[in-house]
């Protein structure tokens, strides 16, 4: 909620302003200009205006935030009260008339837009009033006037159209030029995150392919030795086991590195489109060769033929990503679907973990946020990124039944396009 404690101080200055101004124009009006008015009512009007003014400054020294129904409320006891000024002044033919445009002014610029139309409609009220009733400034008692009188009543006239044109300016353009500055405003701070995602990602990557550089060196090496303990623990069998484990696992790293490489080189050259039920199940199948304790149950709930997918490193690496996250999360009985409609491709995941906090789910998909213990916080960040380049979006909601449900969303495209 806005707090509007800044636009009243400044509402309260430009009071301070205009009551100093009404107060020499009336002492103008009767003394310079001999103008027959009750000094009595305008003086109560005026001395309202600087009460009203003085308790919206002691209320500015409270540490409740100002609203906008209140700013509001304040607006209207000023045009108000400027209405009974002009009613003791002359009403419309007041030159000073356009002071009722102020709160419209102010309003337009701050307060939102039924607040703005309330405070318009009001002061059309309130001028189209004083054109009929008020208390004039001089006394006209010559009969033969009449005809000065009826071009009087067509200025009259013509200055009441301007001035509802002018309301309905002011309030139909200030209020579509502040939507459009809050609009052009949202979009740079769009723009911001974009390219603070955009500048984390690229340090990412050039650490990533540090790494991986680095990496080529101990993995060999761990290889060698793993090849060596083989060979001297021939005897034992368990440990036999153990260590083709590990030498496994540490092909797999292996190779991971070199795909790195290729992929990108793969990725910007041709791209090739699979069934969405391939792609799913070469990338379950490589889930299942890192993490044989995962169990899990397989669902294909489209009808017809599966849409195709673009079946690059980086996407089924996202997919992956997403899978170890709900293995990580519990890796019994995961419960995996693909569906399709028209217009997208649906696969869901749904584990039986812990579930997702309210600020976990506020921060999932920044860089360097996690929900587990152990994670670097990198995963999710670097798959909802590489879905985007693929109009992909992913989302992670708590189940009714308990854990996780993880949804990745891509659009259906042709094969060929």
């Amino acid at each position: 909620m806005a707090n509007h404690r800044d636009n009243l101080l400044q509402l309260s200055y430009i009071r301070s302003v205009t009551l100093f101004g009404q107060c020499l124009a009336v002492i103008f009006a009767i003394y310079g200009l001999h103008a027959d008015l009750n000094v009595w009512k305008i003086s109560s009007t005026l001395g309202t205006l600087a009460l009203l003014n003085l308790i919206t400054y002691a209320r500015l020294f409270s540490p409740w935030p100002v609203t906008e129904p209140e700013f509001f409320t304040q607006l209207i006891a000023e045009m108000s009260l400027y209405g009974a000024l002009l009613f003791h002044t002359g009403g419309a033919t007041n030159p000073f008339i356009f002071l009722l445009l102020v709160p419209l002014i102010i309003a337009s610029a701050t307060l939102s837009k039924r607040y703005v139309w309330l405070i318009a409609l009001m002061i059309v009220v309130i001028y189209s009033s004083l054109l009929f009733y008020y208390e004039p400034i001089f006394k006209l008692g010559d009969s033969h006037q009449h005809r000065v009188m009826e071009l009087f009543d067509i200025h009259i006239v013509g200055m009441w159209i301007n001035f509802l044109l002018t309301v309905l300016v002011i309030t139909y353009f200030i209020v579509r030029m502040r939507q459009s500055m809050q609009h052009q405003q949202e979009k740079l701070e769009q723009e911001r995150e974009k390219h603070i995602q955009d500048q984390q990602l690229l340090s990412l990557a050039t650490m990533a392919a540090g790494t991986a550089h680095e990496l080529g060196t101990p993995l060999s090496t761990m290889q060698v030795l793993l090849k060596e303990l083989e060979y001297e623990h021939k005897q034992n069998p368990e440990l036999q086991e153990d260590l083709q484990l590990l030498y496994q696992q540490t092909e797999i790293c292996a190779d991971r590195l070199k795909q790195m490489t290729q992929s990108v080189k793969d990725e910007h050259s041709t791209t090739q489109w699979i069934p969405a039920t391939e792609l799913i199940e070469d990338t379950l199948e490589q889930l299942m060769v890192q993490r044989p304790e995962v169990s899990k149950s397989y669902t294909v709930m489209g009808l017809g033929d599966a849409p195709y997918l673009s079946c690059t490193t980086s996407l089924k690496q996202s997919l992956l990503n997403l899978l170890n996250n709900a293995a990580d999360a519990n890796p019994k009985n995961l419960q995996i679907e693909l569906d399709w409609d028209q217009q997208q491709t649906y696969f869901r995941i749904h584990d039986w973990g812990p579930g997702i906090s309210l600020e976990q789910s506020d921060n999932l998909g920044k860089p360097f946020i996690t929900t587990k213990g152990k994670g670097l916080g990198i995963g999710l960040f670097l798959t909802a990124t590489t879905l985007a380049r693929y109009d992909g979006d992913v989302r992670l909601y708590n189940h009714s039944e308990g854990g996780t449900l993880t949804e990745v969303t891509l659009p259906i495209r042709k094969k060929h396009d």
